[in-house]
């Protein structure tokens, strides 16, 4: 089975998508499963060198704070429960996320990928730091054991962009519109964070589905 996540690197709800599929991948053991991360920019209108966060949130919210405040809430309660810290107090920039994108996608060639997608986002949100920056972005290749002279040059040289794009333009084409989306043999589509025991039973329905497609 092929499961293609779609995501962003800003997105807290795809942190708490991953954590949940983490879980249930351990829970279901992961046999017959290809996992791959695929790239979905929620705004890719964000200039190179990102925009004030505080800023960018108040316009996105607009006059109701309290709406602001009472999903911060939801998403820290949900977190915790994952282990995971949302410093959303400590968070400046809102990135483009163009370049964490292509990251991610040579992080799959070096066999790193789910391990750059958990770095990148604890980056983010827990130690707040600006994931559109280049240097960010070399240290965290490093930490996932990657050659930091080649993803340098490869940010350098711009390698990969175009094609980023084309996968986010493809993934709106599927009628995807919010992330994480989880998208089954390119056929099917999950949309938003599943819970842990939904995702295991998806992985044994649709298993038990080609097997027995395969035995006809």
């Amino acid at each position: 089975m092929q499961l293609d996540v779609v995501s962003d690197t800003v997105c807290p709800w795809c942190y708490i998508g991953k954590k949940r599929l983490d879980q249930a991948l351990a829970l279901h053991g992961g046999e017959g499963i290809t996992l791959r991360w695929r790239p979905f920019q929620l705004d890719a209108s964000i200039p190179d060198g990102g925009v004030n966060r505080k800023a960018y949130m108040e316009k996105k919210f607009g006059s109701d704070p309290d709406r602001a405040k009472g999903v911060v809430k939801a998403i820290r309660e949900y977190g915790d429960a994952l282990g995971i810290t949302f410093n959303f107090d400590r968070i400046e920039i809102s990135p483009n996320t163009l370049d964490s994108h292509r990251l991610i996608r040579w992080a799959g060639t070096a066999g790193c990928q789910g391990e750059m997608v958990d770095i990148l986002f604890r980056r983010y949100f827990t130690d707040a730091e600006d994931i559109g920056r280049r240097d960010v972005l070399i240290d965290a290749a490093a930490e996932a054991g990657m050659d930091t002279d080649i993803v340098n040059d490869l940010l350098e040289q711009g390698a990969d962009r175009e094609l980023i794009q084309r996968e986010d333009a493809m993934a709106r084409q599927m009628g995807i519109q919010g992330v994480p989306s989880f998208v089954i043999n390119s056929k099917w589509v999950m949309v938003g964070a599943q819970e842990t025991q939904a995702l295991v039973r998806m992985f044994e329905k649709l298993l038990a589905k080609e097997a027995e497609d395969a035995a006809q």
